[in-house]
């Protein structure tokens, strides 16, 4: 992902990607039943590093597994690249923790762009007050042993329901998270930013008393076209 390209990401929603990805075919790129934690008030924009949960066996997870340093939880937390995002595939249970606020405060520390879980985190209200984005289905305070082993770093997996290729880039924005598939990334973050544009001048039709047949979708391009171009010129859009 090219600067501009995260530049651009920054700035648009992730309703707005949904459109441009189902455009491509792609209709099931938003991770299901994700929501923020104290939204920063800007995206969470960074390339997916993962990691993957399968359901616990009770001879493999007692509380020992945190003293072995090779605990691929742990390894995540010390090896996600900074600015990426790291992705967990909790099997969509927030019956255990995939994670706490320390773990999330050392990824924090060494650059982490942002965490993602279908799970829940234990010490949510503190991850909420923490500078970095952080989304899970619900607060959940037994450890991951509980319920689930971290098994392996770095593999597809499935995060709510949606695919997540290491090196996908993953958008956050105040409702939601999507999945970019990494080679559409550059495309559709121009495409978003032209459809951001236009979605604001609509807005500002509507709330003026515009009629939406013909405005949005574009359809009556011989009344809206040159209006619409002279906005963005007047907004400098």
């Amino acid at each position: 992902m090219t600067p501009d390209t995260r530049e651009k990401l920054m700035g648009v929603s992730v309703a707005t990607l949904a459109t441009a990805l189902f455009k491509r075919g792609l209709r099931h790129q938003v991770i299901q039943g994700v929501h923020p934690l104290g939204h920063k008030g800007q995206n969470m924009v960074g390339p997916a590093f993962t990691l993957r949960y399968i359901p616990a066996r009770e001879d493999r997870n007692t509380l020992a597994e945190f003293r072995n340093p090779a605990h691929p939880q742990r390894v995540a937390i010390e090896t996600c690249p900074k600015g990426h995002v790291l992705v967990m595939d909790s099997r969509k249970q927030a019956d255990a923790a995939s994670a706490g606020d320390i773990l999330i405060t050392r990824l924090m520390m060494r650059g982490g762009a942002g965490v993602v879980t279908d799970g829940g985190f234990r010490d949510a209200a503190v991850i909420a007050e923490l500078d970095i984005p952080a989304y899970h289905s619900r607060p959940s305070s037994p450890t991951n042993l509980t319920n689930n082993e971290a098994i392996a770093l770095n593999e597809p997996i499935g995060c709510g329901d949606a695919p997540v290729f290491p090196g996908d880039i993953i958008v956050g924005d105040a409702d939601c998270v999507i999945v970019i598939p990494a080679h559409m990334a550059d495309e559709v973050a121009e495409e978003a930013v032209e459809m951001t544009a236009y979605e604001d001048f609509v807005v500002e039709q509507v709330k003026d008393g515009e009629p939406i047949i013909g405005l949005y979708p574009r359809v009556n391009e011989e009344k809206y076209g040159p209006r619409f171009e002279a906005w963005r010129k007047a907004n400098n859009r």
